[in-house]
């Protein structure tokens, strides 16, 4: 699992370490009954302090995003099909809101807004067919 933290930024470690996690989990990238690494391991590899990490599996076990099973370890929890379209639809969603704030800020009309979205999906569309077939 890749992780990418931003020191400088104003968004707080176990926030960042949250939102990719549950990132990874809606791609399926760590699909349900994943292991998940220990909190000492993962705070070493991000070298943050292991209570960081710690706040964050917290967090994600009281949404349901994970689960913890006594003396065995932390999983990622089971998600029904209509929670998890759900959620992914809630994450694009805000993703894109940033997008369209990004593009009235910089006043560029919806149609390039769109033409370039359409680009950047169509791009990656291209490259995942490509690496599928490699």
């Amino acid at each position: 699992m890749i992780l990418e933290l931003d020191t400088h930024g104003g968004a707080p470690i176990y926030r960042q370490i949250m939102e990719q996690i549950r990132r990874h989990v809606l791609t399926d990238q760590l699909p349900a009954g994943h292991r998940m690494e220990s909190v000492k391991s993962l705070a070493a590899r991000l070298k943050v302090n292991p209570m960081t990490v710690s706040k964050a599996y917290g967090f994600l076990v009281e949404e349901g995003v994970l689960e913890r099973q006594r003396g065995v370890g932390l999983f990622v929890s089971a998600m029904r099909a209509d929670t998890r379209r759900r959620k992914q639809d809630r994450l694009l969603g805000s993703v894109l809101h940033q997008a369209a704030v990004l593009a009235v800020q910089l006043q560029i009309p919806e149609d390039e807004a769109l033409r370039q979205l359409s680009a950047h999906y169509q791009r990656l569309q291209a490259q995942s067919k490509t690496d599928q077939s490699s």
